[in-house]
């Protein structure tokens, strides 16, 4: 059974770091593109950081370029999301999905459109606060 889970998630300080995991079972998550989500309560949805697969190319949105990074820890099947300096108080659920736009039979690209992933994980809570 594929699944996919989020760790890593918690309470962090202005300006603090936190890293958030989400490893994959079931398939090899390197196959997929995979990206992270975060919603505000209230808000929508909206998608902060991507990695291809293949290439690896990665893309943020802007709020977060800069202090988050995307990478993939193939040894455990996982992708990481590092956050630094984190903004002000705030309350987030962090998700990971993977899956992406399938430009061809073994490329899968990102895309803002969480109906083009295939697979999302439960989220897992990060919570900005002195």
């Amino acid at each position: 059974q594929m699944h996919l889970e989020e760790s890593g998630g918690g309470l962090v300080q202005p300006g603090g770091s936190l890293s958030l995991s989400c490893a994959a079972s079931g398939f090899t998550l390197n196959m997929y593109a995979v990206a992270w989500f975060r919603q505000a309560p209230g808000k929508e949805r909206e998608q902060i950081a991507c990695i291809q697969n293949v290439d690896h190319t990665t893309t943020y949105e802007e709020p977060v370029k800069g202090r988050f990074t995307i990478s993939r820890d193939n040894a455990k099947n996982s992708v990481i999301l590092q956050m630094n300096n984190r903004g002000p108080d705030v309350t987030d659920v962090y998700s990971c999905a993977m899956g992406g736009v399938q430009a061809s039979w073994y490329i899968r690209k990102c895309s803002a459109d969480p109906s083009e992933w295939d697979l999302w994980g439960q989220g897992t809570p990060v919570t900005v606060s002195p």
